[in-house]
């Protein structure tokens, strides 16, 4: 897929707590061809400790709106400039990089945690255009640490998780009585590296394809800088460029 170094507006950043924000971008002319779980690395502008650019999931493409929505969790100094954007500023993206998710007709348990939950949601509504049938089990801390409840809700099923019972049933995504309920075809998460560990055990024991999105610390996004490196079953390879989805049949886990 060709990949393009383009500026894109700023068409309006919404602060959904202290942690996270939603940045929708757009552009005079149709955004470029983007799938589900590819990611973007972003030119980060007003930080003076900020020299490499910096990888955002894809959280959703509005091809009716032509905008491309990234969601963003404050961390650091570089996505506390993203955060600080305004309508009308201008991004500097490469995109899109990597793979995608496996699309198809199936009912399909999206999982996803924290900041991890981005890439599901455009995953989701490809499934659902699919003829699929998208089931999303989203887990946070707390109900107040749960994010876009809504616009996942208005794709596909919800369940939900916390660890303090605010919000859904108490415990991790890997407790939830939905294993146990309803047969799924497919699996594919994104979130803390624990929680995908384990929920690809749990699609082990019952026999589930399931594919994760990593998030190995990344810089140049094409492969060049081996810092994303992953152990697999094919040897040493970088997520950026071979990923960041995989068959958790490929990964040492």
């Amino acid at each position: 897929m060709r990949k393009y170094q383009i500026d894109l507006r700023v068409s309006a950043v919404e602060h959904i707590n202290e942690k996270y924000v939603l940045i929708r971008l757009t552009d005079d002319k149709p955004l470029p061809e983007m799938i589900p779980g590819q990611f973007v690395e972003i030119k980060v502008e007003g930080s003076q400790t900020t020299f490499l650019r910096r990888p955002i999931s894809i959280h959703y493409v509005d091809r009716e709106k032509n905008e491309l929505w990234l969601l963003v969790a404050v961390v650091g100094q570089g996505t506390r400039a993203m955060a600080s954007l305004s309508a009308g500023d201008t991004m500097n993206l490469v995109l899109p990089l990597g793979n995608g998710f496996t699309i198809s007709a199936r009912k399909t348990l999206l999982v996803g945690g924290g900041v991890g939950v981005a890439p599901l949601l455009y995953a989701g509504k490809a499934i659902r255009e699919a003829g699929g049938e998208p089931v999303f089990l989203l887990g946070a801390r707390s109900a107040k640490d749960l994010l876009e409840i809504e616009r996942f809700r208005a794709i596909g099923h919800v369940l939900t998780t916390t660890e303090d019972g605010s919000d859904g049933e108490r415990g991790f995504v890997t407790d939830h009585s939905v294993w146990e309920k309803e047969p799924f075809q497919m699996i594919s998460v994104c979130g803390p590296k624990p929680m995908m560990v384990a929920v690809a055990r749990k699609a082990r024991e019952k026999n589930i394809p399931c594919e994760v999105s990593l998030e190995n610390m990344m810089a140049c996004g094409l492969g060049a800088c081996l810092c994303c490196v992953e152990n697999t079953t094919d040897g040493n390879v970088c997520v950026c460029k071979e990923g960041p989805i995989f068959s958790t049949d490929k990964l040492k886990w």
